[in-house]
Formats: C-alpha cells, sequence, structure tokens
C-alpha cells in the first residue's frame, strides 16, 4: 500500500510544506500470538487486527505517521513481532514502536529495526515531534519511567523548543476512573509531569494499555488514549471487566500552529467473540 508523503530513515526529520495538516494514526495493544489464528478470551487478535488496519486504510488515508504503543504481541514470540513488522512495512509509512508489558522489549527492538517499522524514540515530522518512551515494569503489568526515560524526555524537549511535542507510552500517567487498571499505570506519573510542565511545547500525550478510548485535557495538554484493535476493557468499573465494544483505532490532524483534531473509530459492530464472562486473562 501507497501513497504516503513521507519517507523512511531520513535522521528522524522530514519536512512537510508550510501550513500543510500532519495525518497520524495510532495503533494500539494489538495482541499477536505466534500462531496466525491464537485468540485472546476468544477472539482472534490477528483477524481483529487485520479488520482494524482495513478500516483506517479505508477512512484515514493516505496517513504520514503510525504511532504503536505497545503490547504488540501476547506470547512474546519473535514470529508474531516479524508477521507485525512485515504487515507494517508493506504500508510504506514511518511506523515507530514501543513495548507494552506484554512485550518482550528487547527482542521488539531487535526486529524493529531498519525499514519503516522501527523502535525509534523520536522522530520530527515539519513542526512536531514524536517522543517514544519505554514505561515498561520487568514482570510487572505496571508502568514506570526510569530515570534515562525522564532525562530522555527533558533533552528532546530542551533540544527541539520549536517542534509541538506529542509524547507516547503505553501506561496511562493518569487516574482513567477505572480502580483495577489505575492499579497498574505509571507508578511515578508525578515525575513524568514535572519534567512535561516545564516544556510549552507539550501538545498531547498518547498511550495504550486501557483498551479503551479516553480524551481529557491537564494544563492544555490533550491526554489520550486508544481503543485495542482486540478485547475492550469496560470503563468506570471496580473490577476487571470486558467490554462487547468493537475494536478500533485513533487519528490524529496536527496542524502547524499546535492544533489537535482526534477522534477514534472502530470496525463494524459484528465482533462479539470475546467470551464477556472472563474474571481476566493472562
Amino acid at each position: 500500500m501507497k501513497g504516503n508523503r513521507m519517507a523512511a530513515g531520513d535522521n528522524n526529520k522530514t519536512k512537510m510544506s508550510a501550513g500543510e495538516c500532519l495525518r497520524v494514526l495510532q495503533i494500539t495493544d494489538t495482541h499477536l500470538f505466534e500462531a496466525v489464528d491464537g485468540k485472546l478470551v476468544g477472539m482472534s487478535t490477528d483477524e481483529t487486527a487485520c479488520e482494524v488496519l482495513e478500516k483506517a486504510l479505508g477512512s484515514f488515508w493516505p496517513s504520514d505517521l503510525i504511532l504503536a504503543t505497545g503490547d504488540i504481541v501476547h506470547d512474546t514470540s519473535e514470529a508474531a513481532y516479524r508477521r507485525f513488522k512485515e504487515r507494517f512495512e508493506a504500508l510504506e509509512v514511518p511506523t515507530l514502536v514501543i513495548p507494552g508489558n506484554h512485550d518482550a522489549p528487547a527482542t521488539l527492538n531487535r526486529i524493529m529495526q531498519g525499514g519503516y517499522v522501527t523502535a525509534e524514540r523520536h522522530r520530527i515530522v515539519g513542526n512536531w515531534q514524536f517522543i517514544m518512551l519505554d514505561s515498561t515494569k520487568p514482570d510487572s503489568d505496571g508502568g514506570h519511567l526510569v530515570e534515562s526515560e525522564l532525562k530522555l524526555l527533558e533533552r528532546l524537549l530542551s533540544e527541539h523548543p520549536d517542534q509541538h511535542a506529542i509524547v507516547c507510552l503505553h501506561h496511562h500517567p493518569v487516574s482513567v476512573d477505572c480502580r483495577w487498571i489505575d492499579t497498574i499505570g505509571v507508578d511515578n506519573a508525578d515525575e513524568f509531569f514535572a519534567v512535561l510542565d516545564r516544556f510549552p511545547q507539550g501538545r498531547a500525550v498518547v498511550w495504550g494499555h486501557i483498551h479503551q478510548d479516553y480524551d481529557s485535557e491537564r494544563k492544555g495538554v490533550r491526554l489520550l488514549a486508544s481503543p485495542s484493535t482486540c478485547i475492550q476493557f469496560k470503563p468506570r468499573q471496580e473490577e476487571f471487566a470486558l467490554d462487547d465494544a468493537p475494536p478500533g483505532f485513533r487519528w490524529l490532524r496536527l496542524y502547524p500552529d499546535g492544533r489537535i483534531e482526534t477522534a477514534v473509530e472502530r470496525v463494524e459492530a459484528r465482533w462479539r467473540a470475546v467470551d464477556l464472562q472472563s474474571v481476566g486473562y493472562s
């Protein structure tokens, strides 16, 4: 699939025409398995990922950049990472990938090298900078930003004061009013915001992990999360609960003046194979 306006590589920096709107997709929590027919609580994650991608290509294409915000693979298998990379390489659009708590970061970083699909930590496109942080914590579903990640954030914001900044991570740094999942968000979010708050060019924080749509604002910075491409978590719950909402993705239109337009789109509501009575998954 071709038709993008950007090229791979180019030293993490791509120019765009003055006044041109940047079109970005967020794809998250694909939870692929080594077996193509692998299922998560009854749902075929490979099938739904393909369905979401087909929807994105039909309704928000061409795009300039894709943000893949973690839990790319559910079983840490190398075959699933390679299938993800091959599928997105075919789009010929720069795709930035970060790990989630179900990923194997070392395997992800090794495979997502070269070509369009990479584990690059930042990318500048026109008036915008994208900063990709690793919020994973070994042997934990929760998130943490180690000192080196916070320093990376500070350095990139300091070095590029003229670019509007979008910061991406897997775990949520604010409460989403869902008690059980709020216990496995970023556990040092105050340190994260202490850095971000010092830089006026911050425009949005984007994450995955919560398997639901989220759109809020903090100190003028947009806070955004997207549905998973597979199962969904029911919002505002005390305990783990699955939702019957369909899989989806988020699109963003980013303007040179820092303005953001964004919304979530979902596939047709025919994906009902998920076991809604499940009390968890591993």
